[in-house]
């Protein structure tokens, strides 16, 4: 493998690190906006967010990509961006499992502690902001870090739906015009576990620490 053929797994590898990136930061705006809204005391914000959460997590990631890279060009809105349509459709996606991850982390805070934070005489923002969020965070913290790694692997997907220039994307490039499938796919994979182990060692050690503070 010469240099330039390493350069450009490299690249790809970016393009995977920066898609990921994006993609936690919106969805995770995105999610704890459906958590709170499947806590919500409103039913409408209840229904609403878990119908999201229902239809979304139900409907394959290949197909959310297809919809958001060509529907705009259906609809005579002119061409997607490969980056916006890849971040837009790992947002939408993600942002329904982030949702409900972090609405059980809500739920699992003990009642107690809502009610003391009643008796403080907080109203219910107040209370979910200064009281259960806190301790919610907390919880989720480990297996949000651990769906990490799960967006990180979702961005090969941007590839065979958009062709965005990810590692999976310009590993199959190589490939194409080598002919050397273990070769190319064999350091993709090794990349993968460069940017996915760290996430991994952080959520267990996490989950450990989590778990020894709590006992």
């Amino acid at each position: 493998m010469n240099p330039d053929q390493i350069l450009y797994l490299l690249q790809g590898a970016w393009g995977t690190v920066l898609l990921s990136v994006l993609t936690f930061l919106f969805a995770g705006l995105l999610g704890l906006c459906m958590a709170l809204m499947r806590v919500s005391d409103n039913r409408l914000l209840r229904y609403g967010a878990s119908g999201y959460i229902q239809i979304i997590q139900g409907t394959p990631l290949l197909v959310i990509m297809g919809l958001c890279f060509y529907g705009p060009s259906v609809l005579g809105l002119g061409d997607t961006p490969a980056l916006f349509a890849a971040v837009l459709a790992l947002t939408i996606h993600s942002a329904a499992f982030l949702g409900e991850i972090w609405r059980g982390c809500i739920e699992s805070v003990p009642r107690s502690q809502w009610e003391a934070a009643e008796c403080l005489g907080l109203n219910r923002l107040q209370r979910m902001f200064k009281v259960i969020l806190p301790q919610a965070i907390r919880i989720a913290t480990p297996s949000t870090v651990g769906f990490m790694v799960q967006i990180v692997k979702n961005t090969s997907f941007a590839s065979l739906v958009i062709g965005f220039a990810e590692l999976s994307y310009n590993a199959k490039i190589l490939n194409n015009s080598t002919f050397k499938p273990f070769l190319y796919f064999g350091v993709a994979a090794m990349l993968y576990f460069i940017i996915c182990y760290p996430l991994s060692w952080l959520s267990l050690r996490l989950e450990r620490r989590l778990t020894l503070a709590g006992s």
